[in-house]
């Protein structure tokens, strides 16, 4: 929902440090990997409930997913290969810390985190299944032009999810009822977008 006020507030602050790994010889898909590696770190700290370890990793993760942007636009390299395999990775990731909660404590919080990776599904599949159609008839999206796929809005995007997760790790004992919390609001996303999608390529079907 406020992906769109959070990013040109950030992107100044992720410069000296893309114009440090672009003198290093960095690329955006080894930063993108990277990233990966080191928010899935994220998941046996959790397991093992070293809660500020897990948050670091988050953290750690989400610099590196808007370093590796900034940089393939640095670098003027920017890709439909190093935006798929940016989007791939990031879904695995968002997916990986309810599956940990899961696992860490399958009785108080097993069903939570299911329930949060179903609406997952549902938020990711929505946004992914709209973006191939966008492409298809050139559907622009102007607040999101540097976006490597088509970004489709919703009430819970990646700033959100993040929020959720760093309250995970700070409150895990609450960990049921944040997740139960954003899931719901998952599934108003999954909806809007839904029916915002068909709408969108009804119009444009009808039109073209």
């Amino acid at each position: 929902m406020i992906d769109a006020k959070i990013t040109p507030l950030i992107k100044p602050l992720l410069r000296p440090v893309v114009a440090f790994f672009d003198k290093k010889g960095a690329s955006p898909n080894h930063i993108t990997v990277a990233g990966f590696v080191l928010g899935m770190l994220a998941v046996p700290a959790i397991l093992l409930n070293a809660w500020g370890f897990a948050l670091l990793f988050i953290g750690l993760n989400r610099v590196c997913d808007g370093l590796d942007g900034e940089l393939a636009r640095f670098q003027n390299s920017s890709s439909s290969a190093g935006g798929y395999l940016d989007i791939c990775l990031d879904f695995l990731f968002y997916a990986s810390i309810p599956l940990a909660f899961g696992i860490a404590d399958p009785v108080n919080w097993g069903v939570p985190a299911l329930t949060l990776l179903a609406a997952f599904i549902g938020t990711g599949s929505s946004f992914l299944a709209f973006a191939i159609a966008a492409e298809k008839y050139h559907i622009q999206r102007p607040q999101f032009a540097s976006k490597s796929f088509y970004y489709m809005q919703g009430l819970t995007e990646g700033t959100e999810t993040i929020v959720v997760f760093i309250l995970f790790c700070l409150m895990p004992q609450w960990f049921p009822v944040l997740a139960y919390v954003f899931s719901a609001a998952c599934l108003i996303t999954i909806v809007t977008r839904i029916a915002g999608g068909f709408n969108t390529l009804v119009k444009v079907e009808k039109n073209g």
